[in-house]
């Protein structure tokens, strides 16, 4: 994703790359030469990025997945000083999915339709679900009132009865070198309402991340997604 943000920057002729980090590198020194960072990493990079650009001022797009509670608490603290983007997907396909599985949610309620989500990714993913799905889910669970921890079922194995009716299925699947496969499925009784987006390079991933970070210079502090940058709210 490093690669792929520098060839899209190198596509914007008022964007300029004043410098790169990489495990073991001087990260201060880095953070201080840009006017915004954009952050494919590891989520255990996110705390010390955060503290050298609260010390620096600097605004943050972040796209890294997989962050624990504490970390995604101390986003939200930092984003009260400092203006942050920080969304699972910078795909502009993927957020038009996203505004349509909380359109669809809304009519296809589950007094009728039961609920499945399907990822798949490359095999060297390390979170599951993807941040991606979980935003997904996240969506879901506010349109129909529903709680993660205990109405989203993570696979299914075994005699496990019927279908409960505020149930979420969330499928993970890995192999190859897939870079980002997601589905949204409706299902009732006589037929089936699916939305699919499929990303087959991860460039979408990075001119989305510019045009975040493009979009955050003018605006004031706060947390905003790629559903701001985009005006989907």
């Amino acid at each position: 994703m490093g690669q792929a943000v520098i060839a899209a920057a190198a596509a914007e002729s008022h964007v300029l790359v004043a410098a790169t980090h990489d495990t073991g590198e001087d990260l201060n020194t880095a953070i201080s030469m840009a006017d915004c960072v954009i952050d494919f990493t590891l989520h255990s990079f996110t705390l010390p990025l955060l503290e050298a650009a609260l010390e620096n001022g600097t605004r943050l797009v972040i796209g890294t997945t997989g962050h624990t509670d504490a970390e995604r608490a101390a986003i939200h603290h930092a984003a009260k000083r400092i203006p942050i983007v920080y969304a699972s997907n910078y795909s502009v396909g993927v957020n038009t999915l996203f505004w349509l599985t909380r359109h669809a949610a809304r009519v296809l309620t589950q007094e009728r339709f039961d609920i499945e989500v399907i990822e798949m990714h490359h095999k060297h993913k390390i979170d599951a679900p993807s941040g991606t799905a979980r935003t997904l889910l996240e969506i879901l669970n506010k349109e129909t009132d529903t709680d993660y921890h205990a109405d989203v079922a993570h696979g299914r194995l075994g005699n496990i009865g019927p279908r409960k009716p505020r149930e979420i299925g969330m499928h993970t699947l890995r192999g190859g070198d897939v870079v980002g496969d997601h589905s949204v499925i409706f299902a009732a009784d006589g037929e089936r309402f699916e939305l699919t987006h499929k990303a087959s390079s991860r460039a979408t991933f990075a001119s989305g991340a510019i045009r975040a970070a493009l979009w955050l210079q003018a605006q004031p502090t706060g947390l905003y997604d790629m559903q701001d940058v985009l005006g989907l709210k």
